[in-house]
């Protein structure tokens, strides 16, 4: 069965009484050339275990399995079940764990499961959750790749420079890290429910070494206080978490201008910057 053929899966879905939930953000694909090209994006092989989240109706887990020596797929939504016990019949590389993925330790679960293998993850991720479970992703250092399917307009943040719109704190909690590309965009079109935005495939390749030489969490205290509020120079920006004084004279130190915001600094200004007020004492 084409997987991706919706006029044939709906028998199916209507036979067990699914139906899509919007708060679960379930949108299915129904071009099989996404699939495909994720999968081989992936540049999976035998020696890949490959970790999916929402596998839907099985059409993206059915190329990871082609592909991979193991697939693991998280899914939250237990109407599903009787769906993947036939779409993904006779795949005995498929393991499917009917579970909200932000409630595991997936580092075990990897080490469990896909044991001996190198992991990664590729995703068609629901639009609501993306930003936690790509934090939680990041966060489990387990992985060497994550290659998902978002909202162009958070790929688009994942990938912005310094300077521009889209440029934020997410932006430099992603490039810490992993290397960000912006691979290729899919229209509502391969979707049913077609869904009211474009989506983009990125591709996330995990950096084994921290990017600066920085204490990240003083790293990460001085970006979210930059971009919670933005429209501020960053001295006023500081001022709450470093006083006004010392993040004036640690701007100055860098040699930044005093009237600059935080949206113009590259991860590696931030860092400066960063050593900076931690190294001022006033």
């Amino acid at each position: 069965m084409d997987l991706c053929d919706y006029n044939r899966m709906r028998a199916l879905l209507e036979e067990v009484g699914f139906r899509f939930s919007k708060a679960k953000g379930q949108n299915f694909l129904t071009a099989a050339w996404v699939p495909a090209r994720i999968a081989d994006e992936a540049g999976l092989g035998p020696g890949d275990g490959v970790v999916e989240i929402g596998p839907g109706v099985g059409c993206l887990t059915e190329q990871l399995a082609a592909r991979a020596r193991k697939v693991l797929a998280y899914e939250v939504d237990r109407a599903l079940e009787p769906v993947l016990a036939r779409t993904l019949a006779g795949l005995e590389n498929v393991e499917v764990l009917f579970a909200d993925v932000m409630d595991r330790d997936l580092a075990a679960d990897a080490a469990e499961i896909l044991p001996d293998l190198r992991w990664s993850v590729c995703a068609n991720l629901p639009y609501s959750i993306t930003t936690p479970v790509l934090t939680k992703l990041y966060q489990a250092r387990c992985f060497e790749t994550i290659l998902v399917m978002v909202q162009k307009e958070v790929a688009l943040r994942l990938c912005a420079h310094a300077g521009q719109a889209d440029y934020g704190a997410f932006t430099l909690l992603t490039q810490w890290y992993a290397q960000p590309e912006l691979l290729f965009e899919v229209g509502p079109e391969c979707f049913v429910p077609r869904p009211k935005v474009r989506s983009a495939v990125v591709r996330l390749t995990m950096r084994h070494t921290p990017p600066a030489a920085v204490d990240e969490a003083a790293f990460f205290r001085v970006v979210r206080a930059a971009f919670n509020m933005r429209r501020k120079t960053l001295t006023n920006a500081l001022d709450g978490v470093y006083g006004k004084e010392r993040a004036a004279a640690a701007i100055a130190a860098c040699g930044l201008d005093e009237k600059v915001r935080g949206e113009a600094l590259s991860l590696e200004q931030f860092a400066a910057l960063t050593n900076a007020l931690e190294k001022f004492d006033i």
